[in-house]
């Protein structure tokens, strides 16, 4: 009777990392900002909706501000930094501010 030889087995072991924490990206409103440059910024890089976007144009337009959506730190950081230089490359004051959740 032969004996199979039987595969070497190799346990690995799961390393936990530490998730990024979430941040909120809240845009704030100016007096000077197009609202349909706005809308473009919130849909090419936020990657939002053309509905969505302008929903959360507005309702920075009315109150202030508003919540654009949750990403992890770095991503956050990212995109707002993104957002300021397309909107300073038009000469816009458009800003966004980023909250820890």
């Amino acid at each position: 009777m032969m004996m199979q030889a039987l595969p070497e087995i190799h346990i690995i072991e799961e390393t936990h990392t530490e998730l990024e924490p979430m941040h909120s990206v809240i845009i704030h409103n100016d007096d000077v900002t197009p609202m349909d440059f706005v809308v473009e910024v919130l849909k090419q890089i936020f990657f939002l909706g053309n509905d969505r976007a302008a929903e959360i144009m507005l309702a920075a337009h009315v109150k202030g501000s508003a919540y654009v959506q949750s990403l992890p730190k770095t991503e956050a950081e990212k995109r707002v930094q993104h957002a300021h230089q397309a909107a300073s490359l038009e000469g816009y004051p458009l800003h966004f501010t980023m909250e820890r959740e």
